[in-house]
């Protein structure tokens, strides 16, 4: 196996480790006949703070899952393989996040479901994209447009038995973290003449700085030499002042 074959099994490792945890929690949960929805995320709960860690690993049948699965592979697979630097920690991040701002603002009814990662890891390959201006971070955003442009519509409320607060809260935690983390990994190159442009710009600025002090200090004496200039009042009084009675 070639080294570049390697490592793109290995970017798609992760991901597929945690698509298949998610299936053994829905196999045990049918199998034995459990129900782990009230392990979800009730908002304003004080004692379901544990949801905020357990509500994506949770599905309501196997439509959900299978339809999640699908966009943790992809997105999970282009996030390690563009990313892999901060893959675990994006991750991590927009999991966290987005489940504190759903527990805090929410529908108070249980949400389940990873979807919110989803739109997180979709949000942030687009806007990472959008932020750093470099061409491979750009045929990302337009790749993820093209494959879940349609993902908008799950953020319409009216739309029934979808947490469209998750989805929401999840895609502001990506934004979020492309933002955050715009400075990092891959970045536009930067060319010889855009150098040669900036320190020329940068040594105008330095000389036409330079040439406003000396002007000023030139000026300064001169102005200092002025003779100043005073006014003085000379009062004559007028003759019939000595005529005016009380």
């Amino acid at each position: 196996m070639r080294k570049e074959e390697k490592l793109l099994l290995q970017n798609f490792i992760a991901p597929l480790l945690f698509v298949m945890l998610l299936w053994i929690i829905k196999g045990v949960e049918i199998n034995f006949h459990l129900q782990f929805s009230k392990y979800g995320l009730l908002p304003r709960n004080i004692d379901a703070l544990t949801g905020i860690i357990t509500f994506p690993l949770l599905h309501g049948d196997w439509q959900h899952l299978i339809s999640n699965s699908a966009g943790l592979l992809v997105l999970g697979f282009l996030l390690f393989t563009f990313h892999r630097e901060i893959a675990y920690r994006v991750v991590i991040q927009i999991w966290l996040l987005h489940g504190v701002w759903l527990w805090l603002g929410g529908r108070t009814t249980y949400h389940i479901g990873a979807s919110g990662i989803i739109y997180g890891l979709a949000a942030f390959l687009f806007f990472t994209g959008v932020f750093k201006k470099e061409k491979s971070t750009m045929t990302i955003s337009l790749l993820v447009v093209f494959l879940y442009g349609s993902m908008v519509w799950g953020l319409m409320p009216f739309l029934q038995g979808i947490s469209w607060e998750g989805h929401l809260y999840g895609g502001a935690a990506g934004l979020l973290m492309a933002w955050y983390y715009r400075k990092t990994g891959i970045q536009k190159p930067i060319y010889d003449w855009e150098k040669e442009e900036e320190d020329y710009e940068e040594e105008y600025w330095k000389v036409s700085e330079e040439i406003s002090i000396e002007n000023d200090s030139e000026q300064k004496p001169i102005e200092e030499n002025k003779p100043s200039a005073s006014v003085h009042y000379i009062y004559k009084p007028n003759s019939t002042d000595n005529d005016v009675k009380n």
